[in-house]
C-alpha cells in the first residue's frame, strides 16, 4: 500500500520522464576556441569535483558513462540507474530521491570551435 498519489515504480517508468529519451546536445560555442587537451582538462575536472556538490556517488558515474557513450548505450545506462532525465541532452537529471545533477554541455559533446592541438 502507498499513500494516494503513489504509483507502482513499472508505472512511473512507463509513463514518467524517466523514460524521456536521451539526445544529443544542440551545438555550442565555447567563448574563446579551446582544444582537444583543453577540453579534456576540463571534462576531468569536472568529473573530480562533481560529486562533493552532492547526489550519489553511483548516479555521477552512471551520467559520466553515459556522457561518454552513444545516445542508444547513454539511454540503457541512465534508465538501469534509475535516473530522471528532465533534459533530453541529459543537462538537468535527477535521482529518485531528488537529488539535482547538473551537467555543462562541454563533458556531453564538444564544441563548434574546437581547434587542433599545436
Amino acid at each position: 500500500m502507498g499513500c494516494a498519489g503513489s504509483t507502482p515504480k513499472g508505472a512511473a517508468a512507463a509513463g514518467g520522464e524517466a523514460t524521456k529519451k536521451v539526445r544529443k546536445p544542440k551545438p555550442w560555442k565555447h567563448p574563446q576556441p579551446i582544444t582537444i587537451a583543453q577540453l579534456r582538462q576540463m571534462r576531468d575536472e569536472f568529473w573530480d569535483t562533481a560529486p562533493h556538490y552532492g547526489g550519489r556517488k553511483e548516479i555521477w558515474d552512471a551520467l559520466r558513462a553515459a556522457s561518454e557513450a552513444d545516445v542508444a548505450l547513454a539511454q540503457a545506462i541512465v534508465e538501469s540507474a534509475g535516473v530522471i532525465v528532465s533534459n533530453a541532452d541529459l543537462t538537468l537529471c535527477y535521482d529518485e530521491r531528488g537529488a539535482k545533477y547538473e551537467l555543462p554541455k562541454y563533458v556531453l559533446s564538444a564544441p563548434t570551435n574546437l581547434v587542433q592541438d599545436s
